[in-house]
């Protein structure tokens, strides 16, 4: 990461010291990180049904915010706010952020539902927002004040036809989590991309449909089962997709099953088991292969931190990804002001992160064409490749 800018030293007289520190102010998003702390907020999933998912992000925010305490000058202090899993309470956590703790600049959410939930919060109070694994489009679309640090949904669908048509898979299931806009989304891209690769308009020869919090999925899988896919395509929520595939193998079904990011969680394979064994998923990171400086130096933070942990979750790299980049985009400010922050956020180039260099394009989107495939083996999640899709 750029080197943090130090303390700027205010004028020895008083009156001239609190005219050159105050932050500068205005609008409905004007923020109070005056004096001597900058805040960023936080509004992630802590309970409810992603609430695993909202810890991994919050653990990468809170050891870059160890490592990187200050910026010019001031202490930088994470507000954190509970969105519960849930699109309304995301939209009051944003708003609250905004309107009580009078944030600079918001992160989050995993879960593109609670991101596009809470999207009209930030444009119209005019606060940015970076998104750490929220990889559904509709996030950043049309919102100036909405970034990322992920890989789209898009890339992501592509990939993993991709693996599937290089296994040798020529039909395919899909089982998609319908309340869930990253699962419907994700399933899109899978089908259109498999589509092209195959040249098979008839290639995807069911689908099944289940809402958010389902428990039984009995007769989408019998369904499954009778058409006899190469492979079934499930992106959705951690619990649902693991007791999906636990009840799959329960049936005898032995049919391969791939994912996407959201499976790579602890209580995946708790709910799952030794059946989800074998299974295959997406991902942004990889700490057994650091990519750069800034990379080595996470990995390192976090075992230190979290040394019974067997690997370091990806979407705690984006959590901490999303929190540097606000404090470059600050420190190139030289403010702690909404409007200067989103300013030099949509300028961002090179930057060094965790899971990449990172340049946000016109759409307020990272650039990234690699993802990880990872395995489950022995109940851990394992390195299987890395795929760059050029244009």
């Amino acid at each position: 990461m750029k080197k943090l800018m130090s303390l700027i030293v205010c004028g020895l007289m008083l009156m001239t010291s609190l005219a050159g520190c105050n932050s500068a102010g205005g609008g409905t998003g004007s923020s109070s990180s005056s004096g001597d702390v900058i805040k960023i907020g936080v509004f992630e999933p802590l309970t409810g049904a992603n609430a695993a998912g909202g810890e991994l992000e919050v653990e990468g925010m809170k050891i870059a915010n160890k490592l990187y305490p200050e910026v010019l000058g001031k202490k930088v202090e994470l507000v954190i706010a509970d969105n519960k899993s849930d699109k309304a309470e995301a939209t009051t956590a944003a708003a609250r952020l905004i309107e009580k703790d009078k944030v600079s600049a918001i992160i989050g959410s995993w879960g593109s539902s609670f991101s596009i939930a809470a999207g009209n919060i930030v444009k119209s109070n005019q606060v940015p927002a970076v998104g750490a694994s929220c990889t559904n489009p509709l996030v950043t679309k049309d919102n100036p004040y909405y970034f990322r640090v992920c890989f789209l949904d898009p890339f992501q669908g592509t990939v993993m036809a991709n693996y599937c048509y290089q296994q040798g898979y020529r039909k395919a299931a899909i089982i998609q989590e319908v309340s869930n806009d990253y699962a419907v989304g994700l399933a899109k891209f899978f089908v259109d991309a498999f589509t092209q690769l195959t040249g098979d308009p008839n290639c995807i020869i069911t689908t099944g449909n289940y809402n958010t919090n389902d428990q039984d999925f009995s007769g989408i899988l019998t369904n499954i089962k009778e058409a006899n896919p190469d492979v079934v395509f499930a992106p959705g929520n951690f619990t649902e997709s693991a007791l999906i595939i636990k009840q799959a193998r329960n049936l005898g079904m032995t049919i391969p099953f791939v994912g996407g990011d959201t499976w790579e969680t602890n209580e995946f394979i708790e709910v799952g088991g030794k059946e989800v064994e074998g299974v295959v998923l997406s991902t942004f990171f990889d700490d057994t292969a650091p990519a750069t400086d800034e990379a080595k130096k996470f990995v390192e933070a976090y075992k230190a931190e979290y040394p019974d942990r067997e690997s370091v979750p990806a979407v705690s790299a984006l959590g901490y990804d999303a929190y540097i980049l606000i404090l470059d985009a600050i420190e190139r400010a030289g403010s702690s002001d909404p409007k200067a922050i989103r300013d030099e956020l949509a300028k961002t180039a090179n930057f060094e992160g965790v899971t990449g260099m990172i340049t946000i394009n016109e759409e307020g989107d990272a650039d990234k064409n690699m993802a990880i495939i990872k395995k489950v083996e022995n109940g851990k999640f394992v390195y299987s490749d890395t795929v760059v899709i050029k244009e």
